[in-house]
């Protein structure tokens, strides 16, 4: 990958967290190399516990992104 590719790529991965959009990627590369044994969601699973993470309401309260 040429420098330009890699600050491409980090560019668009920091513009997606931003805007909420997980990065279902970096999280499969995680789960392969420091938790090898277990089972890696499916993207509609992944997708469905990072909106559940950020948007969740916990004991009455919003457990929000602000």
């Amino acid at each position: 990958m040429t420098r330009i590719t890699i600050l491409w790529s980090r560019t668009v991965q920091t513009a997606r967290l931003m805007v909420g959009i997980p990065d279902y990627d970096n999280y499969v590369a995680h789960m392969r190399v420091y938790h090898p044994g277990e089972p890696v969601m499916s993207y509609p699973e992944f997708f469905r516990e990072r909106q559940h993470a950020r948007y969740a309401v916990e004991k009455g309260r919003f457990k929000g992104c602000c």
